[in-house]
């Protein structure tokens, strides 16, 4: 009886620590993630096909993520990188076309965007187009209102099981040595209180 109790003590510790590690946060990225760029909604690709100026195009990402050219008709766009969707173009011109070649070049990226909301001058939805930390964030919406709480800023994440709440101090971020570097992800929303 006491061995049984011993073993049901320790499951029981063990799946209490691991409720405890399930619901600690992840830390926050500190430094951009190095992907490849994949095409998102309201970006705009121009399309060209070697020596076919007929089937070439420059064309949006429309809301369903798709994109649409002639002869082959509409293609699957959002999600992609820029050699992925070249491919799949080349595999659906193969019937029509003796050896297509295609050039996917992204011409505007729409689709990547941050935005800030609160207490800061200039809220609202901005371009995402290169690593930007929280503070040129919060720069960009033309810096805390003068009654914000600049220690209890929150940045919230889109994550694939759920939204991530994160809490950051403004005086971390601007420290004596440098502050703290938090890279913001497409979709972030720094909410200033």
């Amino acid at each position: 009886m006491a061995g049984r109790i011993l073993r049901w003590g320790w499951a029981g510790a063990g799946l209490v620590l691991l409720g405890a590690c399930a619901s600690t946060p992840a830390p926050i990225p500190t430094a951009p993630a190095a992907s490849e760029y994949r095409l998102g909604l309201d970006d705009v690709v121009e399309v060209a096909v070697w020596r076919d100026h007929d089937l070439s195009r420059t064309v949006p990402v429309r809301p369903d993520g798709k994109i649409s050219l002639p002869l082959i008709g509409e293609i699957q766009a959002a999600g992609l990188s820029a050699p992925e969707l070249k491919q799949a173009i080349e595999a659906r011109l193969t019937p029509y076309v003796e050896k297509p070649a295609v050039s996917v070049i992204v011409r505007e990226i729409n689709s990547q965007r941050f935005f800030v909301v609160g207490q800061v001058a200039h809220p609202g939805a901005f371009p995402l187009r290169s690593p930007t930390t929280a503070l040129q964030a919060l720069a960009q919406a033309g810096g805390l209102a003068e009654f914000a709480d600049e220690n209890s800023i929150v940045l919230l994440r889109h994550l694939h099981d759920g939204v991530r709440r994160y809490a950051l101090r403004y005086d971390d971020m601007v420290g004596a040595r440098g502050g703290r570097a938090v890279y913001l992800a497409p979709g972030d929303t720094l909410v200033v209180p």
